[in-house]
């Protein structure tokens, strides 16, 4: 059974409408609290974050329930989270530590022209590297879990596969007029998960 935090964002599905959104220990206890065993066997759980389907065991009161997810979780208490960190000589509030860059002499004079000198600009060149591939990160990521959540609930409605071809395409406008006419609940999911999976320039 797979491993997931009882505090991460989820939305639950029963048939097309949406019945809860919010942490998972919420939702669950939430459709615990209202649904019957034969609906609760319907019930669909998507982590907000990746789309991807969550199973809970639903068996029992919903104490039960929560308990087995925060055992599931593993959210208990280390005993080393208590522990303070060993103190090294140094400079611990920068975090600066030295190590070897190999360049051309070319790269080098480069570097030493730049206003700061070559380390400033090295920290500045990866910093902004970190900057656009975390950006490309969150666009994937997005762009994956709105597929998942499609792909679940939405494979059959019309113009699916329209919907899938530009939301890779990265055309925001054609995904939100293939979607127009879906379930309200489905439509408006999608349209939260998709937030993140266009280019946005910068303001």
């Amino acid at each position: 059974m797979q491993t997931v935090s009882t505090l991460i964002n989820c939305t639950a599905f029963l048939g097309n409408k949406r019945i809860a959104k919010g942490t998972l220990q919420h939702v669950a206890a939430n459709v615990k609290d209202t649904l019957e065993d034969g609906e609760i066997a319907q019930l669909l759980i998507f982590d907000d974050s990746t789309g991807k389907p969550i199973d809970v065991d639903f068996r029992g009161s919903a104490a039960e329930v929560l308990q087995r997810l925060n055992n599931q979780a593993g959210n208990v208490p280390d005993v080393e989270d208590n522990e303070q960190p060993t103190r090294r000589v140094g400079r611990p509030k920068l975090g600066v530590v030295s190590g070897e860059v190999t360049l051309l002499p070319r790269h080098w004079d480069w570097l030493k022209s730049q206003p700061g000198g070559a380390s400033v600009t090295l920290r500045k060149m990866i910093d902004e590297a970190r900057r656009s591939g975390e950006k490309e990160s969150r666009l994937r990521a997005a762009q994956e879990a709105t597929y998942r959540f499609m792909t679940a609930m939405a494979g059959d409605f019309p113009h699916h596969e329209e919907a899938l071809r530009a939301l890779y395409a990265g055309n925001e406008e054609l995904l939100y007029q293939c979607i127009e006419d879906w379930s309200p609940d489905i439509r408006d999911h999608v349209r939260s998960l998709v937030e993140n999976a266009f280019a946005k320039e910068e303001t």
